[in-house]
């Protein structure tokens, strides 16, 4: 199965890519785009096996990834979607499909990524999934803000590779 493509009033959303990898790798390799995802820069070779993993859900989990896009001009402004990282997460804390987001900071204050996180959870409110799960980072007040926005609760908080993130839980 291939990411299906997704449409918005700004945003065009859809599968990654090879001509990709420039920008993802960009993004991926800022500081203020890592500080609460994972903490540190990504190399080039970490933004590409991020994107081929977002490919390889959809054939896998049914689920994944798409390149988030500004559909007036075709530029890229970050990934956002659905995945199992199989990282050891608790499973009483995983209720669906974790819900994942990442702009570069161009897109940052604009309401890109509230209107993307939108349109995943609109297609994935169409499908068997009842239920969604993301773990935010406490000082991360705009994407708790996102998925606040789109009815995530916080539930708690948990460890994640030593770092306190908050749990959020959608739907059933």
């Amino acid at each position: 199965m291939k990411a299906p493509v997704l449409e918005t009033g700004r945003l065009v959303l859809r599968a990654a890519e090879p001509r990709d990898i420039d920008a993802s790798a960009a993004m991926w390799g800022s500081d203020e785009v890592t500080r609460f995802i994972g903490g540190k820069p990504r190399s080039r070779q970490d933004a590409w096996f991020g994107l081929l993993r977002g490919i390889g859900l959809w054939e896998m989990k049914g689920f994944g990834y798409w390149v988030v896009t500004d559909k007036a001009t075709g530029a890229y402004l970050g990934e956002a979607g659905f995945a199992d990282f199989e990282r050891g997460l608790p499973r009483d804390l995983i209720w669906g499909p974790e819900a994942g987001w990442a702009f570069g900071p161009q897109a940052w204050g604009k309401g890109f990524a509230t209107e993307a996180v939108r349109a995943i959870h609109d297609w994935l409110d169409g499908t068997e999934f009842t239920s969604s799960c993301c773990v935010i980072e406490p000082d991360n007040s705009g994407s708790r803000r996102v998925a606040e926005k789109l009815g995530y609760t916080h539930t708690g908080e948990t460890l994640l590779g030593g770092v306190t993130v908050y749990t959020y839980r959608r739907g059933a």
